[in-house]
């Protein structure tokens, strides 16, 4: 009878000990699912941080490309009022140069298609 409240006693314990290591996995199931979850969520605030910065980096650099778009258009604007502006100038200077030469290339002219 000794033996069987033993044997009895050894499957108690026996069914106690599974009972344990079935908590011991829940709860190490649990810390591997909150770790998991902890990892998953610092991975999406980074993900969240660096979309944030190359946003504003993104900007950063739109504002730099359009102040250097507007300044080489007013350039170009600038730099083509002043071609314009030195064409009419030297229209200006041949047209004032003919006209002071009119009179010795008309006489030459004459000479030449007199000398025949």
């Amino acid at each position: 009878r000794r033996r069987l409240l033993t044997g009895a006693r050894a499957a108690m314990e026996s069914q106690d000990g599974i009972q344990r290591l079935l908590a011991a996995e829940q709860e190490a199931q649990a810390i591997v699912n909150a770790a998991r979850q902890e990892k998953t969520a610092r991975l999406r605030q980074a993900k969240e941080e660096a979309d944030a910065e190359v946003a504003a980096y993104r900007a950063q650099r739109e504002v730099v490309y359009q102040e250097k778009l507007s300044k080489q258009s007013g350039d170009k604007s600038a730099i083509g009022a002043q071609l314009a502006q030195d064409a009419e100038s030297q229209v200006k200077t041949i047209r004032e140069q003919c006209k002071a030469n009119e009179g010795e290339v008309t006489a030459m002219l004459k000479a030449k298609v007199t000398e025949v």
